[in-house]
């Protein structure tokens, strides 16, 4: 057991929400309804086969132009006033990480008065939540392990120039507390009381196991799978950068849930490789719902 572990569960408890926590998601996904083409977008397709992939929980939304042809390629695109969109930063994460891993290479990034987006090549694969990979969890489970596994491998941490710090992402959640506080802007389940133990706790992180380059947001729907049910490639890697690997294990693993239901984390850590930190998970699971 980890230091700290004891405080860390009989913490949480008292929270309610030990290791195994199951609040509700953001809201992303395929779109199920017609979604309007910015003007941006459209003038990059340039009447080529256009289709509304995902919608985020923030309101951006990505476009597949060309499925299925040489040029096939995706636009993210956010409308003005839309957080978490800066894609400039998105594209340097990208043109560095293609050096060593699979990851979209970019072609443009752009802006205008209405909104801001990034356009790419299309990778080989599919995501691990398309429809063909619903009904088999259990592989697309392992690959998203094995996947994350090869990723942490094939980045040089040592030579990486971004850093996904820790302390920043407390310092962000501590400003966006001092702000009035609104109930609506945190998970179900939470009190006032509960944000400020939570945060006490964070303040207080497990001793990091191993530092790797992490993806930041390396959920299932970002993970390609090619038709073998093999990792084929990561994508949207706007928050990658060096932490404890747990910060992505927690996650990934998390994400399993909300996109095939339970019993499917323990696959994730054998794809990985690794046995479970429940301390370690409680922690950034933690993190990453309020943050």
């Amino acid at each position: 057991m980890v230091p700290g572990t004891s405080r860390w569960l009989s913490v949480l408890q008292g929270l309610g929400q030990a290791g195994t926590m199951t609040l509700k998601p953001p809201l992303a996904g395929i779109p199920a309804a017609p979604v309007p083409i910015p003007a941006a977008v459209a003038r990059e397709a340039g009447g080529e086969e256009l289709e509304a992939v995902w919608i985020n929980e923030v309101g951006g939304t990505s476009f597949r132009i060309g499925a299925d042809t040489t040029a096939e390629r995706y636009i993210k695109y956010a409308p003005v006033g839309t957080e978490d969109t800066d894609f400039a930063a998105e594209a340097q994460r990208l043109g560095w990480a293609g050096a060593h891993a699979i990851v979209p290479r970019v072609l443009e990034v752009g802006g205008d008065a209405a909104g801001n987006w990034l356009l790419t090549a299309a990778l080989r694969g599919e995501s691990a939540v398309a429809p063909g990979w619903i009904p088999r969890p259990a592989m697309a489970a392992r690959a998203l392990g094995s996947g994350l596994r090869a990723l942490h491998e094939a980045l040089p941490v040592h030579d990486c120039p971004f850093e996904s710090s820790l302390s920043e992402r407390v310092k962000d959640l501590e400003r966006r507390i001092e702000r009035p506080w609104n109930p609506a802007d945190w998970p179900p389940g939470y009190s006032l009381h509960r944000i400020e133990t939570a945060l006490e706790l964070l303040r207080n992180p497990p001793v990091p196991a191993v530092r790797v380059v992490c993806h930041g947001d390396v959920c299932a729907p970002n993970t390609l799978l090619d038709e073998q049910g093999n990792f084929a490639g990561h994508v949207d890697l706007g928050s990658l950068g060096v932490a404890d690997r747990w910060a992505d294990l927690a996650v990934a693993a998390w994400s399993t849930e909300w996109n095939y239901g339970r019993g499917y984390e323990e696959l994730v850590y054998a794809g990985y490789g690794i046995a479970p930190d429940t301390a370690s998970i409680a922690y950034y699971r933690l993190l990453w719902d309020l943050g």
